[in-house]
């Protein structure tokens, strides 16, 4: 299997109000490192898995959105727990319907929360 991995990062404001968060419960702040791997059995007819700066685009663009906001304030995430895994969907998701028309391997993204702690989600 074939990949290409591009990370960025994105900084957010979040809470999770349900009483198994925790502490997390309220509003916090997190610094996210976000991966996102395009995988694929097979090379394109250019020897690659994807253009690696198209993807990087891609990504960038995506994460933007993201960046410096508290997500409980964001009208797609209304009502929604934004866990690592909800927002690695979404993320996974938005760069599936971006580059449906030319990629068709598997993309997945993983989001390092903390030095010692990742979620993910790929389809």
């Amino acid at each position: 299997m074939y990949f290409v991995k591009i990370r960025e990062s994105m900084m957010i404001a979040h809470s999770l109000p349900h009483p198994f968060f925790g502490p997390a419960q309220n509003v916090h702040g997190a610094t996210f490192v976000v991966d996102v791997t395009f995988k694929s059995s097979q090379l394109d007819e250019h020897n690659v898995v994807i253009d690696i700066g198209l993807a990087h685009t891609i990504v960038k663009d995506i994460v933007k959105k993201l960046d410096y906001q508290n997500l409980d304030d964001l009208e797609i995430f209304k009502g929604q727990l934004t866990t690592t895994e909800f927002v690695a969907k979404y993320i996974q998701e938005e760069v599936t319907t971006k580059v449906a028309s030319f990629f068709s391997g598997t993309i997945g993204v993983c989001i390092k929360e903390n030095p010692n702690a990742w979620a993910g989600f790929e389809a």
